[in-house]
């Protein structure tokens, strides 16, 4: 199970950084989205996968650890909101720029 959770972080990686480097203003955007997924998969990972347990074992047994859901729950939120800012923000570029390219000027010009 481990090994299939670093696989999908790594996938999930590889696939945010090479929509990153794109040059249109929507892969960046997925780029920056898919680069949140796997980080709150690692995040989730962190707190040890078990299969077929209980969350909580009374009498001094082992529970989950709080924290990594914690912060996954506030990765999302953060996620959302950095998603939603870099939506609005690209299409302010698209509508004053009259590109969705990264790297173009005013008016549609290449350097």
């Amino acid at each position: 199970m481990e090994v299939l959770i670093a696989l999908c972080i790594g996938v999930l990686v590889g696939c945010g950084v090479y929509l990153l480097l794109r040059a249109r203003s929507f892969s960046v955007v997925l780029g920056l989205t898919l680069l949140s997924y796997a980080t709150n998969l690692l995040l989730f990972a962190s707190g040890g996968l078990r299969s077929n347990q209980a969350p909580l074992l009374h009498e001094g047994g082992s529970f989950a650890d709080p924290l990594p859901q914690a912060l996954v729950l506030t990765a999302i939120v953060i996620g959302f909101a950095m998603t939603a800012f870099m939506l609005v923000l690209s299409l302010r570029a698209l509508s004053d720029l009259g590109s969705d390219r990264v790297d173009s000027r005013r008016g549609g010009e290449e350097r």
